[in-house]
C-alpha cells in the first residue's frame, strides 16, 4: 500500500509541479533536470538492490537499471553540453529527490525477500509514474527537438523496465 502510495505522490509531483501548476510550461532546462534526477535516483535505488538483494533475478534487474539510466543521463549530459543548456532544478526534480531519500531510507531497513519484493514493488510504481510524465508532460513540453527525440528514446527503454519490474515482481510471489 504505501509503495502505491509513493508512486501515487511521485506522479504527482511530476504532473503537478509548481510550474504546472501555475498554468506556466516547464522550460527545457527544467524537464533536462527533471528526467535527469528520475534516472540518477533511480540509479541510486539499483545499487542499494545491489547491495541488499537477495534474489538473482532482482539482482540482474537493478544491474540493467544502473547500466540504462546511466547510458540515457549521460546522453542528456551530452546533449545539454551541446545545446549549452544548464539544467535547471525545480520544485519537481526536488521533490522528486526528497520521495526517493525518504523510500531509500524505508528500503534500507529491509533485507532478503522483504526487501526484494519492496524493492521490485518500487521500481513497477516508479516506472509507471515517470513514464506517465514523460508521456503527458515532459515530452510534449519540450520544445527543442533533441531533446524530445532523447526523452522519447528513454521513454521506449523505460517502458521496457516497467514491463520487465512487472515479470520479476510476479516472479516473487
Amino acid at each position: 500500500m504505501f509503495v502505491r502510495l509513493s508512486a501515487a505522490m511521485a506522479a504527482i509531483a511530476l504532473l503537478t509541479g509548481p510550474a504546472c501548476a501555475e498554468g506556466a510550461k516547464l522550460t527545457d532546462p527544467q524537464i533536462a533536470h527533471i528526467a535527469y534526477t528520475a534516472g540518477v535516483l533511480d540509479v541510486a535505488a539499483a545499487k542499494q538492490a545491489l547491495l541488499k538483494a537477495h534474489s538473482p533475478e532482482v539482482k540482474s534487474f537493478a544491474e540493467d537499471m544502473v547500466r540504462d539510466h546511466e547510458a540515457v543521463n549521460k546522453q542528456a549530459l551530452d546533449l545539454v553540453k551541446k545545446l549549452n543548456v544548464t539544467p535547471e532544478d525545480n520544485d519537481t526534480s526536488k521533490a522528486l529527490s526528497k520521495q526517493a531519500a525518504d523510500k531509500l531510507a524505508e528500503l534500507g531497513k529491509l533485507s532478503g525477500a522483504a526487501f526484494d519484493k519492496a524493492y521490485v514493488a518500487n521500481e513497477v510504481a516508479y516506472h509507471k509514474a515517470v513514464d506517465s510524465a514523460l508521456e503527458t508532460q515532459l515530452i510534449p513540453s519540450a520544445s527543442n527537438a533533441e531533446l524530445k527525440s532523447l526523452l522519447q528514446t528513454g521513454l521506449k527503454i523505460f517502458q521496457g523496465h516497467e514491463q520487465h519490474a512487472e515479470h520479476v515482481a510476479a516472479s516473487l510471489k
